[in-house]
Parts: structure tokens; C-alpha cells; sequence
């Protein structure tokens, strides 16, 4: 391959940004490269030297000596230097040592450094640079747990080393494994066994792999299916739907019968409680989605749809207070659920939402009309029970031919409804009040609106 290393970095890393920027993923404050910092890693390597935890061999290569550090390695893993220590066909001192510096190989990447030509070590790397950026300490450490040890452990007994401290990471937390359905490994590229975020973003949207994920405790292993996937879509779909009814209810489009107030007021103040409890819980994210989730059971429950208005009062607050918790809840974890134009990318997209809007507008306004037939009870009163009866028959049969005679337009616009759910855009009737979503690339633009 005609390019070099650092232009082929280079496109990985162009790549990798436009990938989490799809997942919506924030970019972080400072983006590290090892090639860019290379005179701090050897400085860094030089400093353990000093301390007498590092020794340089005659091969160019650098190791860090775990023995020397004794009962303070392995304080992460419990896995401590006297165990399984045979060197076999290495210039280790002791089995277990690590390579901070590795004397360079025939066409590979190198650096010139006071022990030869070479490369860093795999764990120097994040060291120097976590240490250059966040100083002699660090609050929270993440990562796979497959990377706890060797990886952590040796990060560790290099930074304590360097900055002589006691503790340098207060927390460490460890992801579990994505897993493919049927297969206890893990999803890797090495195992071949892997999708690529652009093509799992033309089946899902970057949400429901939001949701997919917090549907687990982040330490537990999860298994990625079209099952699990579609169990995440089905959650947000019912989040969406219910805000929209909710809101629909708080502008006096939807109308219900009454609503116990405390009950909700009750449930919202139990569920902060419980969220809250669940986020200290180790970030046990699978718990307070699903009080979430139970929160909406309950809020749905009462927006029962009547078809006639009692003129009883709305309970617009406390809805109000609900759907704002939600979606500050989601909102903090990167997922919207707010009204919100349709998300196509570039000038087309309010076009479309009004295009749209104005058609199920057209088609509420013809299914109001085909729906509209005159009732029984409106038949004009007659001298006479022979007349009465007499009227009501011809009042029966005129409903009757009214029914057959607009039948094709309640007929077309089912048809259109089902048209437009063939291209993501759906309709969704209910008592007074007529609503639409679509989903393009996995995002959903609502809209509410009110019957003619």
C-alpha cells in the first residue's frame, strides 16, 4: 500500500470521528496522539528508570520490574507478581515484566531513543498521556474489562511509579462484552464476528443503540440480535408516543375523562427517587429506564380518549412536569424526544414536514367528514307514533346509504395511511386528534394536529 503509516493513521482517525458523531457520541476535549508525544514517553520511561522499577536490556528493549514494585502490583486484578513467573525465550527478568520500550523490527514504525531505535510499550502510551492532560491523578478510568489486566494493572504501577503516589485512579469502570446471539465471544474485529457502525446505522438509528444499550448494566455483558435491537426501538417508540399524546393533551387536542392528579404527582416523585437511587447504584442504568417506563404505564393510563368533552378541567401541570422529567432524563444521556422537525439533512427537511403536515391535515379533514353522519336521535319529531316510526326508518336508511356512499373515502384514507407506513411516515387516528411521525436514518419528526 503506497501510503505511509501516519497518512493511513490519519484516515482511521478521520474515520472513527465521523462514526461517533453518527452515534452522537460528544468529541473529547483534547484529542492525544502517541506520535505527537513521543519525547514525553521516553522522558516518562526514563523517570521509572531512575526509581529502580524499569531496566534496560542489551536488546534495546526497556521492562518494567514487576518484583520490584512487590504487593502494590496488583492491587487492581489481585493478580500479584509471584505467580506464573517462567521466562522462556525473552529477555525478561521475570515472566511478568512489561515492555515500556521495544527495540525496533526490521520495516517497522520507530523512533530513535536512549536505548535504540523502537516504539512505546503498549501501556506507556496511556500513561504519559492521561498523566500530560489530567496531572499526578485520576478520578475515573474506563474501559473493557478484558482490558483490567494486563492493561489497567500495568497503567497503574506506572503512574504510582512516576508520580510516587499512593493512588492514582480512584474508580475503574469496566464494560462488558458485546456479544453476537447464539456465540459466547465477544463481538471483534479479529474474530470477524463484527458489524460496522455505518452498517448497523442503516438498520438503526444511533438512539436505539442508546437504548439497546442502557437496557444493561454498562459492568454486564450484552447480546446484540435483531431481537434486542427491535426491543430498543419498540421502548422509544412508546416514549415517543406517549409525549406526544401527552402533549396533545396539554393543548386541549386530546380529550380524556378526568385525571387523578395525585396519583401521578405520586408517581412522578416516587420514580425521581428511584432514578436516582439506580444512577448511585454503580450506574445501574437498566433500573431507572425501566422506572422510566413504568412512569409512562402509569401516565398513559389515564389519558383515557372520550369522545365527548365533559368540560372537565385538564390537568396540564402535572403532565407538563412529567414529560419535561423524561426528557430531561434522556436528554442527559444524549437521546431527544422533544417535538422536532423531520431530521433529513440539508434545506429539505422543513419542506418535508410541512408537505406532510398539510397532508394528514387534508386526509383528518376527510375522514372527519366521512365519519360525520347524522345520528338517530337527530330525526325531527312527528305527530303521531305511526309517523315517528315511519321517520326513523327513513333516517335508518339514509345513515345506511350515507355509510355505503363515503365508505370509499374512509377506504382511501386507510390506503394512504398504509401507503405512507411503506416509507416510515405513520398516521395515527384517535378520538379528536390526528398524529404523525416519521423515521428517516433513525430519526423521528413529530407533529400533532387537531381535527377539522
Amino acid at each position: 500500500m503506497n501510503i505511509s503509516p501516519v497518512a493511513l493513521a490519519r484516515i482511521y482517525e478521520e474515520d472513527f470521528k465521523q462514526d461517533m458523531a453518527a452515534l452522537k457520541v460528544l468529541p473529547p476535549t483534547v484529542y492525544m496522539r502517541v506520535t505527537d508525544n513521543i519525547p514525553q514517553i521516553i522522558s516518562f520511561i526514563k523517570t521509572i528508570i531512575a526509581s529502580g522499577q524499569a531496566y534496560a536490556t542489551s536488546q534495546g528493549n526497556v521492562y518494567f520490574d514487576v518484583k520490584s514494585w512487590g504487593k502494590r502490583y496488583g492491587v487492581l486484578t489481585t493478580i500479584y507478581p509471584d505467580t506464573q513467573d517462567e521466562v522462556v525465550g525473552t529477555d525478561k527478568r521475570h515472566g511478568k515484566d512489561f515492555a515500556l520500550w521495544k527495540a525496533a523490527k526490521p520495516q517497522e514504525l520507530s523512533w530513535t531513543s536512549p536505548w535504540g531505535k523502537g516504539r512505546p510499550g503498549w501501556h506507556i502510551e496511556c500513561s504519559t498521556i492521561s498523566s500530560a492532560v489530567f496531572g499526578k491523578q485520576l478520578d475515573i478510568h474506563t474501559g473493557g474489562i478484558d482490558l483490567a489486566f494486563p492493561h489497567h494493572e500495568n497503567e497503574i504501577a506506572q503512574c504510582e511509579v512516576y508520580h510516587q503516589c499512593e493512588q492514582w485512579g480512584n474508580y475503574f469502570l469496566h464494560s462488558g462484552h458485546l456479544h453476537v446471539k447464539g456465540s459466547q465471544e465477544k463481538m471483534s474485529k479479529s474474530l470477524k464476528n463484527f458489524i460496522t457502525i455505518k452498517d448497523f446505522l442503516k438498520k438503526f438509528s444511533s438512539d436505539q443503540f442508546r437504548m439497546f444499550c442502557l437496557r444493561s448494566r454498562y459492568s454486564s455483558g450484552v447480546e446484540f440480535s435483531d431481537d434486542t435491537m427491535d426491543d430498543a426501538k419498540h421502548l422509544l417508540q412508546a416514549i415517543s408516543s406517549f409525549i406526544r399524546d401527552a402533549n396533545a393533551y396539554i393543548k386541549g387536542q386530546l380529550v380524556c375523562d378526568p385525571v387523578r392528579e395525585d396519583i401521578l404527582w405520586e408517581r412522578l416523585a416516587n420514580t425521581k427517587v428511584t432514578v436516582k437511587a439506580a444512577f448511585a447504584d454503580d450506574f445501574d442504568t437498566s433500573r431507572a429506564v425501566a422506572a422510566i417506563m413504568d412512569l409512562i404505564h402509569h401516565g398513559n393510563r389515564q389519558l383515557k380518549a372520550v369522545t365527548k368533552d365533559a368540560g372537565s378541567p385538564r390537568s396540564s401541570v402535572v403532565y407538563g412536569s412529567i414529560i419535561s422529567y423524561i426528557e430531561g432524563f434522556f436528554n442527559a444521556l444524549g437521546m431527544s424526544f422533544g417535538e422536532r422537525q423531520v431530521a433529513l439533512g440539508g434545506d429539505n427537511s422543513a419542506v418535508l414536514s410541512n408537505v406532510i403536515d398539510e397532508l394528514v391535515r387534508f386526509r383528518a379533514k376527510v375522514r372527519h367528514y366521512a365519519l360525520a353522519l347524522p345520528e338517530e336521535a337527530d330525526a325531527v319529531p312527528m305527530e303521531g307514533v305511526v309517523a315517528a316510526e315511519g321517520a326513523k326508518q327513513e333516517q335508518k336508511e339514509k345513515r345506511q346509504q350515507l355509510i355505503q356512499e363515503r365508505k370509499p373515502l374512509l377506504e382511501a384514507c386507510d390506503s394512504l395511511r398504509g401507503d405512507l407506513a411503506a416509507f416510515g411516515i405513520h398516521i395515527k387516528d384517535r378520538a379528536a386528534v390526528s398524529t404523525w411521525e416519521i423515521e428517516e436514518g433513525g430519526q423521528v419528526g413529530q407533529q400533532t394536529k387537531k381535527k377539522s
